[in-house]
């Protein structure tokens, strides 16, 4: 080892973040096993490096004793003075022990600690940058897959797509470009592993704030979001300023920034709802498409009673009930629906006392637009 070698540690700690006395101090510890493996002898050493020329050598350390009954750890009293007067009982002594051909190994050696501790830099860089991508997304490329995931190229590092968080509605196939919400990082013994998502809500929400430039810059807010991926979502927002329209903001002009999620989600519609403290809206709200006669709360229960015409009940409720079950994780209510004929005739609507909610909404489900209003020219057909 030479001065070379210390201005290429030096060059690493400026280029990599690797400390190169941390480096140092690794190779030295490395350099006590080499040498008790290659040399079997005396099993207490101390190696030093010296950092202005590199140069190494290896010290036996033996304590200073009355009685010597191993001389590969002891040193007598007597030896001891003759090579320094200060030397007491119970001092170590240190006596350089260097074999010849110890710069060989010594090279490999340290070779191979560099070569480590770069590894792990890298990975622990790797790891910071994506660990403060939590709950973000990011876009990358479809490399291969198995039976259980699917492993998408991130740039620096191969992410994974299990099945569980893989579109029913989707295709996967090599170089597809796609983006996919981050779940988990976390550090392994193989470096840091990337956990991602299709079908996580969060998802739904970060697209929203890449295309709409008031979500993103807080002019209006997202205050929920439920999702069954690949299928439908519902999503609140909420502008604190009266001048803005949120769902109009969040929809675009003819339709164009909420068509750009729906297209990256391979065609998922998606309702956006006009968020409100007052639960007869915000419930009202977040059945749409469907028209809503009258909502009628219960605070203690946390419920509502949500009567509907009879000829929009299915919508209302949707396919499989999943019209009023996206709406109720929305909202955080429970929702019972109930046509208006037989609200009737159980006498719990009565059209002079409903409290109708407002209609503030819009469902996506790449319809065509006739201005730049989010008014869509297709009706919604009952599922």
């Amino acid at each position: 080892m030479n001065s070379d070698f210390l201005d290429a540690l030096t060059t690493l700690e400026e280029d990599k973040g690797i400390e190169k006395e941390i480096v140092l101090e690794a190779i030295e510890a490395a350099l006590i096993s080499a040498y008790k493996r290659n040399f079997s002898q005396a099993p207490n050493v101390r190696v030093d490096i010296n950092r202005d020329n590199g140069e190494i050598k290896v010290f036996a350390r033996k304590q200073v004793v009355e009685e010597v009954f191993d001389p590969r750890l002891e040193i007598s009293v007597e030896a001891a003075k003759e090579m320094s007067v200060r030397y007491e009982l119970d001092d170590v002594v240190e006596i350089e022990v260097t074999p010849k051909d110890f710069g060989r190994i010594a090279a490999q050696t340290a070779k191979q600690v560099v070569t480590q501790r770069v590894r792990e830099a890298e990975r622990s860089i790797i790891y910071s940058e994506f660990i403060d991508r939590e709950e973000d997304i990011m876009t990358g490329i479809v490399q291969r897959q198995d039976h259980r995931f699917i492993y998408v190229d991130l740039g620096k590092v191969e992410a994974i797509l299990p099945q569980s968080e893989q579109m029913q509605n989707e295709t996967y196939r090599h170089n597809d470009r796609i983006k996919s919400y981050i779940t988990k990082v976390e550090k392994t013994t193989k470096g840091p592993q990337i956990m991602i998502s299709r079908t996580h809500p969060g998802l739904l929400k970060r697209l929203f704030e890449l295309e709409v430039p008031e979500i993103y810059d807080g002019t209006v807010e997202i205050q929920s979001v439920a999702r069954e991926a690949g299928d439908r979502s519902k999503i609140s927002v909420h502008a604190e300023d009266p001048e803005v329209d949120p769902v109009g903001s969040c929809v675009g002009p003819r339709g164009q920034r909420v068509q750009t999620i729906v297209n990256e989600l391979k065609g998922e519609k998606i309702d956006i709802v006009q968020y409100s403290s007052n639960p007869v809206d915000y419930v009202g709200n977040a059945l749409s498409p469907s028209k809503v006669l009258d909502v009628q709360v219960n605070e203690e229960e946390k419920s509502t009673l949500v009567v509907v015409p009879d000829y929009q009940l299915s919508l209302a409720i949707g396919k499989r009930g999943q019209n009023a079950r996206l709406a109720a994780k929305l909202t955080g209510w429970k929702i019972d629906i109930k046509s208006q004929s037989e609200a009737e005739e159980l006498g719990i609507y009565n059209p002079e006392t409903a409290r109708v909610p407002g209609e503030e909404s819009a469902s996506i489900e790449g319809e065509e637009w006739t201005d730049d209003s989010w008014e869509m020219t297709k009706e919604h057909e009952e599922e």
